[in-house]
């Protein structure tokens, strides 16, 4: 069908005409929601509740080989944020709202309320407390019962538990845990790589032009990588293997002993490059709905290899629903929502012991690889990722800028000592920065420096402040993290450090008893 290759190019195209009307960036929703907790007070712009919605739209209805999933919940949570800003509250309660509004989304995504709340622990680093819980509770439920009012029975997901867990399986769930492990790491590193060589080719037509066109090739190619690919997936959950291969222009081949499972193999390595290629060439979705598909299409591959080849008999459709599992936990650093997101949706409560398991093992070595999620890697390279930490947690949130004080006596090398007394005799501090005259800092004098020369006349205009000045214990830069000053202070002891610019010139000094008077009353916002 030559719309396989037409449409996809068509969605990305009117997708990067969207964006061209809009004025802020324009992304998957999750990483600028993290983004804004992170360093803006979780402020997210009026732009945000609809940008990211509309474009994927586009982008997925046309073809491209993303999820849905991801701009809905940053939807949500800046529609959160603006309410929140709209009702005034503080950091802590509108980061809630924002958690609240997210979870609303997933929950009525998949109709998995219990997943939509450990999806906001575990991605937004949330602090689960009992204050905290009851909301989340209510938007998630009001998320799912909304989903079902409007649609009814209507499912991303079909799956009837046939088999449950069998002991005797453990040793094939550990095994799929690490193939699952091993398919996140491709997953997640063909992106950063797809991702670096689109960003290499400057001209922005050139960079649709080559993205489009090998996405309509891969798509016109293998149509099962057509838009979110929920179809192949519930086909692999039911077992219809043969829907899946009618769909490929090499289904001629379907004789060949071994070609169904050479071309689910030839799915789970396509399906990661056509999600990349979309995302990079400019279409807007999110990772969910791809990962899915690729665990289901491994889970399936590994079951469906182990009974042919005759090392054991192991229920497909049960294999293929853990490997979803698998990969979500491993794709996204969050195996329990991974866990309880796919009992939600399938009901496959039985599948909990083999859904931890695999989801665990996929976890524990998909992190050692990588050890921060499709969502978080960009921010971690950046600096601008938060963590269940507190106390960095609020660092993060002071502001260097905001603390630095100026009210100290700039003095210059070639000062004399008697003039060096009379801005002493003036100013309110007892630390003094050496400024030449290019404005760069080269030393500091403190009244210690200064004191067993003061009452000596004699030296008044022999001494220069170029010979009684020292080097300070360390310099801050003005665009350095918090958490890095606050190294600064315990590793030399200061309690005044001063701070330069990128170019050495002097900006003020930073006071530990500052740093530490704004940071309890952030924390006291934080925590309140």
């Amino acid at each position: 069908n030559p719309y396989y290759f037409i449409f996809p190019i068509i969605g990305i195209l009117i997708t990067l005409l969207i964006k061209r009307f809009l004025k802020e960036k324009v992304g998957e929703g999750v990483p600028f929601a993290l983004f804004a907790i992170s360093r803006k007070n979780g402020i997210l712009s009026p732009q945000k509740m609809y940008d990211s919605v509309i474009t994927a739209i586009f982008t997925v209805g046309f073809g491209g080989s993303v999820g849905l999933e991801g701009p809905a919940v940053g939807t949500g949570a800046a529609i959160g944020s603006n309410l929140g800003r709209a009702m005034h509250i503080n950091y802590r309660n509108r980061i809630l709202l924002m958690s609240c509004a997210s979870a609303g989304a997933i929950a009525s995504i998949f109709n998995a309320p219990i997943a939509a709340i450990i999806f906001t622990i575990e991605i937004f680093s949330l602090d689960l407390t009992f204050s905290s819980l009851i909301p989340l509770l209510l938007s998630s439920i009001s998320g799912a019962v909304t989903s079902i009012l409007l649609q009814g029975d209507d499912h991303l997901i079909y799956y009837q538990l046939l088999t449950g867990f069998r002991i005797q399986d453990l040793p094939y769930y550990m095994l799929l845990g690490i193939f699952t492990a091993l398919a996140s790491v491709y997953f997640t590193r063909t992106y950063m790589f797809v991702d670096q060589q689109f960003n290499k080719i400057k001209n922005p037509r050139s960079r649709v032009l080559i993205g489009a066109g090998i996405l309509g090739v891969l798509i016109f190619l293998v149509p099962p990588l057509y838009g979110e690919g929920y179809e192949t997936t519930n086909s692999l959950l039911n077992g219809n293997l043969i829907e899946v291969v009618d769909q490929s222009l090499l289904n001629e081949f379907t004789d060949f002993e071994y070609f169904s499972l050479l071309l689910i193999l030839g799915l789970i390595f396509t399906k990661a490059i056509a999600t990349s290629v979309t995302m990079s060439a400019g279409g807007v979705g999110g990772v969910f709905a791809p990962s899915l598909f690729t665990g289901a299409s491994l889970g399936f591959l590994f079951s469906r290899t182990i009974n042919d080849l005759n090392l054991g008999q192991i229920p497909e459709s049960t294999f293929a629903l853990v490997g979803m599992a698998g990969l979500m936990a491993g794709v996204l650093h969050a195996p329990l929502t991974a866990v309880f997101m796919i009992a939600e949706i399938t009901g496959g409560y039985e599948l909990f012991l083999p859904l931890m398991i695999v989801s665990a093992v996929s976890f524990l070595i998909s992190r050692h690889f990588l050890p921060y999620s499709f969502y978080t890697h960009e921010l971690a390279k950046k600096g601008d990722l938060l963590t269940h930490n507190k106390d960095q947690v609020v660092l993060r949130l002071l502001n260097l800028k905001k603390i630095v004080e100026k009210n100290f006596s700039v003095v210059k090398p070639g000062m004399s000592l008697r003039k060096l007394i009379d801005v002493v005799s003036r100013s309110p501090r007892n630390i003094f920065p050496v400024v030449n005259d290019d404005g760069k800092l080269v030393g500091i004098l403190t009244l210690d420096d200064i004191r067993s020369f003061m009452f000596d006349k004699a030296l008044y205009d022999a001494l220069v402040v170029a010979e009684l000045m020292s080097s300070p214990p360390e310099v801050v830069n003005i665009e350095e993290e918090m958490d890095e000053v606050m190294k600064k202070f315990q590793d030399t002891g200061a309690w005044n450090l001063p701070v330069v610019d990128y170019n050495r010139r002097y900006i003020g000094f930073i006071s530990k008893s500052k740093m530490f008077s704004v940071y309890r009353r952030k924390l006291i916002e934080f925590t309140a």
